[in-house]
């Protein structure tokens, strides 16, 4: 991966670092705001910004952290979708940092 020009510069982004244009995201910019973060993307990350997506599509909205955690059990499994292993992978801010990553607005109960 080339440094050359970093996506930071070229990404729109509010003062929180979510993306202001939805359309902006793509693997490599959640891999940037990821590396901003600290956060290595794994396989287990990738799922829930995935479903994270997957939701958004379907009900306009973030998740706020509870739902978040209700739907990861039902698409998931229950032993991915606790607030413990969301709270692991996302530094304890699971709802609005997955949301962030996954390039969505900040879920609206999250300050």
């Amino acid at each position: 991966m080339t440094h050359s020009s970093p996506l930071s510069t070229e990404l729109a982004l509010d003062n929180d670092g979510f993306l202001l244009h939805l359309e902006d995201w793509s693997p490599a910019v959640a891999e940037q705001l990821a590396s901003n973060e600290g956060i290595n993307l794994s396989t287990e990350h990738w799922e829930i910004l995935l479903l994270l997506r997957e939701f958004y599509a379907q009900f306009q909205l973030s998740p706020a952290t509870r739902p978040l955690i209700k739907y990861a059990a039902l698409k998931l499994g229950s032993d991915k979708g606790n607030s413990l292993q969301l709270n692991r992978l996302f530094n304890g801010t699971p709802a609005k940092l997955a949301a962030k990553l996954a390039g969505l607005p900040k879920p609206t109960n999250c300050l």
